[in-house]
C-alpha cells in the first residue's frame, strides 16, 4: 500500500512539471523555456517527493513499531497467565505428592501394626502347642523336620512370592482377572509347590501366615494397578482361619475400610469345602467385608448342586469349576445335553441359572483348545488355565515397591515361626 502511495505522488508531481512547462512554452517563451521549466520543476518535485517518501517511511515504522509494542504486551501478558498457572499446578502437585505420601505412611504403619499382632498372635500359638503337645508328637521324621525347618526359614527370611495366573474372558481371550497363588523358595531358590510344603505347615499353624501374608501383597498390588488405572481385579485366597481369627480380622478390616475403592478390584476366595464348615463368626466377617463392597468367589468345586440362593446371600459372586470336571458331567439324556447332577436342567440353561442369582462361572484348568470348544457351546464367560498363561512371578522390584519395610516384615514373620 505504501509503495502505491509513492507512485501515486511520483505520477502527481510529473504531472505538475509537465503543466509547468507547458504554460512557460505557451506564454512564448519557447521549446528551451519549456524544457528549462521541466526540468527546474522536476528538481524541485523531486526534492518535495523524497521528503514526502521519508515522511510515509518514518510514519509506516512508527506503525510497526507500534504493532511490535502491542504484541509485546500481548506476549507479556500470556507469559503471565502460564507463569501463574505454572505456579497452581506446582503448588497442586506438591500438595498431593504430600497428601500420597501420608496415605502411603498410614498404609505401611496400619499393616506393620496388624503384621505384629499377627506374629504375636501365632507365636502364642505356638508356645502353647508346643507346651502342650505330648512328647511323641514330635517324633516326625528326619526328613518332615527337613522340610519343616525350610519352611521356616523361608518365612523368616520372608521368601514368599506372589505369582498371578490371567483369568480371561471367553471367547475373546481378554485378561479381565488375575488369581494370586504364594511359593516358597528354599535357601537355593528352588520353587516350593503348595503341595510339598502344605503337609507340614497345617499342623504347625504356619498356614495362616503364608495366607495372611499373600493377603497383604494382594491388596498392595491392586493398589499399584489402580495407581496405573488398569481395571482388572484380582483373586485372592482367604482361609477360614483368617476369617475366624478376632485378633488379626478387625485390624485387616479396618485397613479394607480405610480402602474401600478397592473393593471393586478385590474378590476373595474360598474352597467350596471351606464355605460349606463356615460358621456364625466366619459369616459374619464375610458378611462385614460384602458390606464395604467387596466379593467371594468359590474355587475347588467338586459338586454342580449349589445352594445358590445361600450363595447370592452371602455374596459370592462367582464359581470355579474344573474344565475336565465339568465336561465330565456333561451326558446324553433323551437327546438333551444334560450335567449328571443337574439332570432336570439343560445343559446350556446352567450359566442362566446361575447368571439369574448374580453369580458367574469361571472354568478354570483349561488346557486344550478342544475343551475350549465344548465350554464355549455352554455360554460361560471366563476361562482360567494354563492355555491362557501359566502363573507367573510378580517381579522382586515391583514387590519391593508394594511390600511392607522388609526388615518389620522379616522380623515379624521370625518371631511368627520362632526364629
Amino acid at each position: 500500500m505504501q509503495r502505491l502511495t509513492q507512485i501515486l505522488i511520483g505520477a502527481a508531481f510529473l504531472c505538475l512539471a509537465l503543466i509547468l512547462s507547458l504554460t512557460i512554452w505557451r506564454a512564448g517563451g519557447g521549446w528551451g523555456a519549456g524544457v528549462s521549466g521541466f526540468v527546474a520543476a522536476m528538481g524541485v518535485l523531486g526534492v518535495v517527493y523524497l521528503l514526502v517518501a521519508r515522511g510515509l517511511d518514518l510514519a509506516s515504522l512508527r506503525g510497526e513499531l507500534g504493532a511490535i509494542r502491542e504484541a509485546h504486551l500481548i506476549l507479556t501478558s500470556q507469559l503471565e497467565k502460564v507463569d501463574a498457572r505454572l505456579t497452581e499446578v506446582v503448588e497442586t502437585v506438591t500438595v498431593d505428592a504430600l497428601r500420597r505420601s501420608e496415605e502411603l505412611s498410614s498404609e505401611v504403619h496400619m499393616l506393620e501394626d496388624t503384621v505384629q499382632r499377627m506374629a504375636e498372635k501365632m507365636e502364642a500359638q505356638l508356645s502353647s502347642r508346643v507346651a502342650s503337645a505330648p512328647m511323641h508328637a514330635f517324633g516326625h521324621s528326619a526328613q518332615s523336620e527337613a522340610l519343616l525347618d525350610t519352611v521356616k526359614a523361608a518365612l523368616a527370611e520372608n521368601r514368599v512370592d506372589l505369582y498371578l495366573q490371567p483369568i480371561v474372558s471367553l471367547p475373546q481371550r481378554r485378561t479381565v482377572f488375575y488369581e494370586s497363588f504364594s511359593r516358597l523358595r528354599d535357601d537355593s531358590g528352588r520353587v516350593m509347590m503348595p503341595a510339598e510344603y502344605l503337609s507340614v505347615a497345617e499342623p504347625e499353624g504356619l498356614v495362616a501366615a503364608i495366607d495372611n501374608l499373600l493377603l497383604f501383597r494382594c491388596v498392595q498390588i491392586v493398589r499399584r494397578l489402580a495407581k496405573q488405572d488398569r481395571k482388572v481385579g484380582i483373586f485372592c485366597n482367604i482361609s477360614l482361619a483368617s476369617l475366624s481369627d478376632e485378633q488379626f480380622f478387625p485390624q485387616f478390616l479396618d485397613f479394607l475400610s480405610a480402602n474401600k475403592d478397592m473393593a471393586g478390584a478385590l474378590i476373595f476366595e474360598l474352597g467350596q469345602s471351606a464355605f460349606s464348615r463356615r460358621g456364625a463368626v466366619e459369616a459374619r466377617h464375610m458378611a462385614r467385608l460384602a458390606d464395604l463392597g467387596f466379593r467371594f468367589s468359590l474355587d475347588k468345586v467338586n459338586d454342580l448342586d449349589l445352594d445358590y440362593q445361600d450363595l447370592a446371600r452371602a455374596d459370592v459372586k462367582f464359581i470355579k469349576v474344573g474344565a475336565q470336571m465339568l465336561l465330565d458331567q456333561l451326558e446324553e439324556t433323551d437327546g438333551r445335553l444334560v450335567i449328571k447332577s443337574l439332570p432336570d436342567l439343560h445343559a446350556s440353561d446352567f450359566s442362566r441359572l446361575t447368571r439369574r442369582y448374580g453369580v458367574e462361572i469361571i472354568v478354570e484348568k483349561v488346557e486344550s483348545e478342544r475343551q475350549i470348544v465344548d465350554i464355549l457351546d455352554l455360554d460361560l464367560a471366563f476361562g482360567q488355565g494354563h492355555l491362557f498363561g501359566e502363573p507367573r512371578a510378580i517381579r522382586d522390584a515391583v514387590l519391593a515397591e508394594t511390600d511392607p519395610p522388609a526388615d518389620f516384615m522379616r522380623a515379624s514373620m521370625r518371631r511368627a515361626v520362632g526364629y
